[in-house]
């Protein structure tokens, strides 16, 4: 199954999925290639496969966008193999990557959106990461109002004002989507 994870930059994404990855070992994380310089404390294979803009234009991929000037992308031959290995494999993807893989109809997709307690708090949470100037931080406050005006589009919108209680609302999901598979494939 591949479980998709959308949010707004800010909303926590990546912390529920790193919780929900620690909770359950059937789940594996995607990692994407991106064209993008590491940040200090990610790791080559393990958050990203970082690569030259040439390198990428060369590679396979099930989803694919350009976001804030650097290319993103989730090499299929990685998701193919910890398919074959019967994993599930949890997306940390913004929406446009989210889109490809969901108009691409593949069984086993089920699309999760999070959204902020309130707008306010999503650009506190922007500033507190002092990862952007303020150019930046309207950019993504811009894409954060149309993603959220889009969260229809998932199957599942789940609200991180608490993260626990979002990680044990997506692993309720989760269970839930492996019981209807499971049920499906034993009629």
């Amino acid at each position: 199954m591949i479980i998709i994870l959308s949010a707004p930059s800010g909303c926590g994404k990546t912390s529920i999925a790193n919780k929900l990855i620690e909770s359950d070992s059937n789940l594996v994380l995607s990692v994407s290639a991106t064209t993008r310089k590491p940040r200090e404390t990610e790791i080559e294979g393990k958050h990203y496969f970082f690569t030259t803009r040439e390198k990428f234009k060369q590679m396979q991929f099930l989803e694919y966008a350009e976001i804030y000037g650097n290319l993103y992308g989730t090499p299929s031959k990685y998701i193919e193999a910890k398919l074959r290995e019967g994993k599930d494999i949890l997306f940390d993807i913004d929406s446009k990557g989210a889109y490809q893989i969901m108009e691409k109809s593949l069984a086993g997709v089920v699309s999760i959106f999070i959204l902020p307690p309130n707008m306010e708090t999503l650009e506190s949470r922007l500033r507190a990461r002092g990862l952007d100037n303020q150019n930046a931080i309207e950019t993504r406050m811009k894409s954060a109002k149309y993603e959220i005006a889009n969260a229809g589009n998932y199957h599942y919108t789940v609200k991180n004002d608490n993260l626990d209680k979002a990680v044990q609302e997506i692993q309720a999901i989760i269970l839930n989507e492996r019981n209807k598979r499971s049920n499906e494939n034993s009629k």
